[in-house]
């Protein structure tokens, strides 16, 4: 372990890995396919970053986050250490630099996401390449038992068939036994190789709160508990509905949800990680790749469809280690409305069927035609036209994606383009009759070519620094040139796009193996019955948690709401009084007596203990405590 605690030290300047850490380090550093399975928070990033530094070749990472991607990319590169990323919205040239940049040594760590592997780009690039480690990161959601599953992440099984000796490390945070064994078998390992740590938070108090005044007790938590916090709730309109209540409770809150513009979520997610607004209200589109360390309170104003999303959410509180709180309003409409969101979740498959018809039609695709064909799609209107619920035309969709029959991207990230729509000799003449245009005129040419004969993608970020200004002045030369009809520009936007994978079926040959639905209608019912449970079962809360993740043997935590009520339980006589009854089945001792009903306090113990032997209802002899018919 000498040479990575030399790297350690070098590039992070610590003296010590965390828990786990070295283990996982040694695993993968030795050329084994292995799993790790780290709380949020936990340090996953080490654990790929040092070995690699001392393996030949360029280090993989597979991750969905495009933040993320970005931000581990920046640290690198801020510790000297090279590394690149391919994300939408770059040019081609960009990406086929940062490709090059890695076939010729120049590079040490390529992130990318797991839709670029299966592109003939990468794969062509990818033959020439030396591969030294491929980690996969959110490895959850290459399990159709896992809670986020993309189908996606299966391309990552067909990379391994081109990198035969290279050793995979995947990381994730959230993972049942029976996903973390699904997991190892998707990604081809060689040999099962699992690394586990705790899933305890000791500072996180988890409390479940049965209130009917959600919104009341909302206010009331965040009054109580001071610092920064995040709100969840499971619908973009109640998002915004939840932030202006509190913003009207002299609360500092803002919302955030996928609908936003990519530039609102950075500007509103910046605003909270900084600490300028305090409480975000979101869905649970909020919070992967966050890393803020300070959050002291996380509500759930609705349920999560399982306890691994909730684990995750709830897991944002107290990175710093801290003490913090994670709180569950419920009340008794949630139970049926958890249930029903299963049900809702998987459509009649004659429903299916209706809605990929109808999709076929509107994109006129005969049986037979279309396979590679892909739109993007105004799902509100498709819906309007066809008389279909948007959720149910939404999960069909998803459905079909993993059947195999439909690709379906309900959010995409979609780059600015622009193209000039004017020769030179007027493009001369606007520059001299609007001057405060031209340094971003110059440089969108300085920086892209052939604007006057095709759309560019281009990056509004990147004019701005070259024309010394910045993104927003970009933005708003470029909407004055478009209304000028100098130039033709679509700002970047965020978009649903749906195609098909392979040509038009007829109804009778549409198949949904049992793993995609039939299978996974079962574990969703399941999952959501999980967190009825958790909801509804009188048993310390953290003890629920570890042993839905395969932690069998723990502690009660002594601080989440069942705790705390059993301590005051434990000072009340009359409750000690009906536990002794039911306790003395058996002749005790007195101190089998207190290790049986702990957490019950001593001193009241033996306060009832001798009013009931004073009243005789219980013998006591050589310390030995029985009821008199025993």
């Amino acid at each position: 372990m000498e040479k990575y605690l030399q790297i350690l030290k070098q590039y992070w300047g610590y003296d010590a890995f965390r828990p786990l850490q070295p283990e996982i380090i040694k695993s993968i550093g030795e050329g084994r396919d292995t799993l790790g399975l780290m709380p949020t928070g936990g340090g996953k990033s080490i654990t790929f970053q040092v070995p690699a530094l001392t393996i030949d070749g360029v280090c993989i990472v597979v991750t969905p986050l495009i933040a993320l991607m970005k931000d581990q990319v920046m640290g690198l590169r801020r510790r000297g250490i090279s590394a690149a990323a391919l994300y939408t919205g770059m040019t081609f040239d960009q990406m086929n630099v940062a490709m090059d940049n890695c076939i010729y040594g120049a590079c040490k760590f390529l992130y990318l996401s797991p839709e670029r592997l299966s592109t003939d780009f990468f794969k062509e690039k990818l033959a020439y390449m030396k591969v030294g480690m491929l980690v996969v990161d959110e490895a959850h959601c290459i399990s159709q038992w896992g809670y986020d599953f993309r189908p996606s992440y299966l391309a990552i099984a067909q990379i391994r068939e081109y990198l035969p000796n290279v050793p995979v490390l995947a990381l994730t945070a959230t993972a049942t036994p029976d996903v973390a064994n699904d997991i190892m078998a998707r990604l081809n390992f060689r040999k099962p190789n699992l690394f586990t740590k705790s899933f305890a938070r000791p500072n996180i108090a988890y409390i479940v709160r049965h209130c009917d005044e959600k919104e009341q007790q909302m206010v009331h938590i965040l009054n109580s508990v001071q610092g920064s916090a995040i709100v969840y709730v499971r619908n973009r309109r109640r998002t915004r509905e939840l932030s202006e209540f509190l913003v009207s409770q002299d609360i500092n809150a803002d919302y955030f949800h996928a609908g936003l513009s990519a530039d609102e979520k950075d500007r509103r997610q910046l605003s909270w990680t900084e600490g300028k607004t305090r409480v975000i209200v979101c869905t649970n589109a909020f919070g992967m790749g966050i890393d803020k360390p300070d959050v002291r309170v996380v509500i759930h104003m609705d349920a999560p469809d399982s306890l691994e999303a909730y684990f995750q959410e709830a897991g944002r509180a107290g990175r710093d280690g801290k003490k913090s709180y994670a709180v569950f309003l419920w009340n008794a409409g949630d139970p049926p409305k958890l249930r029903r969101n299963v049900t809702n979740s998987f459509p009649p498959i004659d429903e299916i069927k209706k809605i990929y018809n109808s999709f076929c039609n509107r994109c006129v695709i005969g049986v037979g035609e279309g396979g590679g064909y892909s739109t993007m799609f105004d799902i509100g209107d498709f819906c309007t036209k066809f008389h279909y619920s948007l959720n149910n035309v939404h999960y069909a969709f998803d459905l079909l994606d993993n059947a195999g029959y439909l690709e379906y991207n309900a959010d995409t990230d979609l780059p600015s383009r622009l193209m000039f729509t004017v020769d030179r000799d007027r493009l001369y003449d606007i520059e001299r009759s609007y001057p405060a245009l031209d340094d971003t005129i110059k440089a969108s040419l300085r920086l892209y070519t052939g604007l006057f004969v095709e759309y560019a993608i281009i990056d509004e970020k990147r004019i701005a620094r070259i024309a010394e200004t910045t993104r927003q002045k970009v933005y708003e030369d470029l909407k004055m040139l478009a209304r000028l009809g100098v130039v033709s520009y679509n700002p970047r936007k965020h978009a649903t796009v749906v195609g098909l994978r392979q040509n038009r079926v007829e109804d009778r040959f549409i198949h949904f193996p049992k793993d995609v639905y039939e299978y996974r209608l079962e574990t969703a019912r399941r999952r959501s019955e999980s967190v009825i449970n958790y909801l509804q079962t009188s048993k310390c809360r953290s003890q629920q948690l570890l042993a839905y993740f395969g932690q069998l043997e723990s502690e009660p935590c002594g601080q989440c709401d069942v705790c705390i009520e059993r301590a005051k339980q434990s000072n009340n006589e009359e409750y000690i009084y009906e536990k002794l009854r039911a306790t003395l089945t058996e002749p005790l001792t007195y101190d089998e007596l207190l290790k049986r009903l702990e957490p019950v306090n001593s001193k009241r113990l033996k306060t009832v203990l001798r009013r009931m032997l004073d009243s005789e209802e219980i013998l006591c002899e050589q310390d030995i405590y029985r009821l008199p018919s025993l």
